[in-house]
C-alpha cells in the first residue's frame, strides 16, 4: 500500500507501526494518552504548524520506510 498524506493516521499505524516513532522524531504525536489521533496525515501535521513541503517529505520518507519491510 502507498502512502499518501491522505491516509488516515489509524490506517498509517496498522500498516506501518513505526510510523509512530518516524512521526513522533519529527514533532507530530500520533498517541496522546493512549488514545489515537483522528484524521489524514496532512491534517496532522498542519495542525502542527507544518507546510505542504513537510508532509511531502513526511510521505516520501514514510514510503522509503514502508518498502524497507
Amino acid at each position: 500500500m502507498k502512502i499518501t498524506k491522505d491516509i488516515e493516521i489509524e490506517d498509517l499505524v496498522k500498516i506501518l507501526p513505526e510510523a509512530v516513532s518516524y512521526l513522533r522524531v519529527e514533532g507530530i504525536r500520533c498517541l496522546r494518552c493512549g488514545e489515537p489521533i483522528w484524521g489524514s496525515l496532512e491534517a496532522a501535521a498542519k495542525e502542527k504548524g507544518f507546510e505542504d513541503k513537510d508532509v511531502d517529505k513526511f510521505v516520501k520518507e514514510l514510503n522509503i520506510l514502508a518498502s524497507k519491510k
